[in-house]
């Protein structure tokens, strides 16, 4: 780039940044989730953002998300040695497979590596949850990104993984997004197996039964008779495709969709997997009411399918209420061959991802959520006179101590635009201490939010603020 030319510094599209106020937010939330997922156990990790390539595409995982590969560019000093050696500013070490790399797209594959890598340190069940970053090349949009924070959890075992661990999940989302408090939302569960074994007993072949999960996967973006068209398009026969849409239209309360699921089964050929899906279902369902979650905050919805291939068992998604076109705010479930690919050995798993980047923006949109003030800094203390600075430092210190954030105005202004300046961040109290305050070690303390302004001994000022901040 030449000298003097115009540097396009806005940031690249689908890469947010946050203002303050909505980076305050997001760590917020993510103080809640974390304290969520400890209280059942969790325990945090971090994987690298960057992955082999292989990995990432091991036997399928990838799906349809398109990953970020990584090339070396070299300085501008050096591109005399990049000539000479005829290269373009690739690593030769990436024109490998085996060293190509790439950002991750999601956690669970980056979970399974983790796995393979520390299998002899880790105990299992392993438990965690990941807050990290991710990185998609899809189209960006409203509310999708091609970086953003995703929080999930897994519980990963060797050979045999509790249904109870699958009845955990509902009982840890209900948790969160109600300490959240984004309103009422439905926990919709699934088994994976109750559609596989539908579709071999209605005579769907075993090469088919993949991509007509994809499709009823797509039901609630295209509708009912598009989801019939694309399975007739499928090879599926018209007859078939009408006792899918009316199966995964199966609806009720949860005992009551168990009973007709139950009652199905008994009037269908080979149904020994739809049986056990049943199982499963009820299986969990058992789980969740023992675990006190409430009626109204999950049910059995049969079209939910998770379009990922390596789900095999219990699948959630949960929908806020009244907001349905926000999409999923959480989703996940169980699979049994994800790990174990890079150990040739059966670990199964069941995880959730709630995309907190994606629900901050959808959420603040919609008004569910708002904004937190752009400092956390409750008070202020202002700067009446210079020659009192190390009186203004001992109190903010003094206040600091007592666990209260403190902002102390070093800049000497006028007293209204010091409380406009402490008004705008969002902080509620300041202290003011002039020349016959400090003789009598007293301070003005003043609510901004209400106007009312008390004078308060400094020996009793940070009793006084916390009282007033409850």
């Amino acid at each position: 780039m030449a000298r003097g030319d115009k540097i396009n510094f806005s940031t690249p599209s689908g890469f947010p940044e946050f203002l303050p106020s909505e980076k305050r937010l997001e760590l917020h939330l993510l103080d809640i989730i974390r304290r969520v997922f400890e209280s059942y156990g969790f325990t945090p990790i971090e994987t690298p953002a960057v992955e082999r390539l292989e990995v990432l595409q091991a036997k399928g995982n990838q799906g349809d998300n398109i990953i970020y590969g990584i090339d070396p560019i070299l300085p501008p000093n050096r591109q005399a040695e990049r000539d000479k050696s005829g290269e373009t500013g690739r690593d030769k070490s990436s024109e490998t497979g085996s060293e190509s790399r790439a950002l991750k797209f999601d956690q669970t594959v980056p979970l399974a590596a983790y796995i393979a890598r520390h299998l002899n340190e880790l105990i299992f069940p392993f438990a965690r949850y990941q807050t990290d970053v991710v990185f998609r090349g899809e189209r960006a949009k409203d509310g999708r990104f091609r970086q953003f924070r995703q929080c999930d959890i897994d519980v990963v075992a060797r050979r045999e993984l509790s249904l109870l661990y699958d009845a955990q999940m509902p009982a840890i989302i209900t948790e969160i997004f109600e300490t959240i408090n984004i309103g009422d939302f439905l926990i919709r569960i699934n088994n994976r197996k109750v559609l596989t074994g539908f579709f071999k007993s209605v005579g769907i072949a075993e090469n088919q039964i993949k991509s007509c999960i994809a499709i009823v996967d797509t039901l609630e973006k295209i509708g009912e008779n598009k989801v019939k068209q694309d399975l007739e398009k499928e090879g599926i026969l018209e007859e078939q495709a009408q006792k899918i849409i009316e199966f995964i239209k199966i609806d009720g309360s949860v005992d009551e969709v168990l009973d007709k699921l139950k009652h199905l089964a008994q009037n269908l050929p080979e149904t020994e997997q739809l049986s056990l899906g049943i199982t499963e279902l009820e299986t969990v369902i058992a789980g969740v009411r023992n675990l006190g979650v409430a009626e109204n905050r999950f049910c059995i919805d049969l079209s939910i399918a998770r379009g990922l291939d390596y789900y095999t068992g219990t699948v959630y998604e949960t929908t806020l209420l009244g907001h349905e076109a926000l999409g999923s705010i959480c989703s996940g479930g169980r699979y049994e061959e994800l790990v174990g690919v890079f150990l040739g050995e059966k670990m199964p798993g069941v995880g959730i991802s709630i995309g907190l980047t994606r629900l901050i923006s959808r959420l603040l949109k919609a008004g569910i959520l708002n904004t937190l003030a752009a400092t956390p800094a409750q008070v202020m203390v202002v700067n009446m006179q210079e020659d009192l600075m190390p009186t203004y430092l001992k109190v903010s210190q003094h206040l600091r101590q007592a666990g209260i954030n403190v902002i102390t105005n070093f800049d000497k202004r006028p007293l209204g635009k010091q409380f406009q300046l402490a008004d705008k961040q969002g902080i509620q109290f300041c202290v003011i201490i002039g020349s016959e305050e400090a003789a009598a070690q007293k301070s003005s303390l003043k609510d901004l939010k209400t106007g009312e302004q008390v004078e308060v001994l400094l020996e009793n000022l940070a009793e006084e603020i916390k009282r007033r901040l409850t």
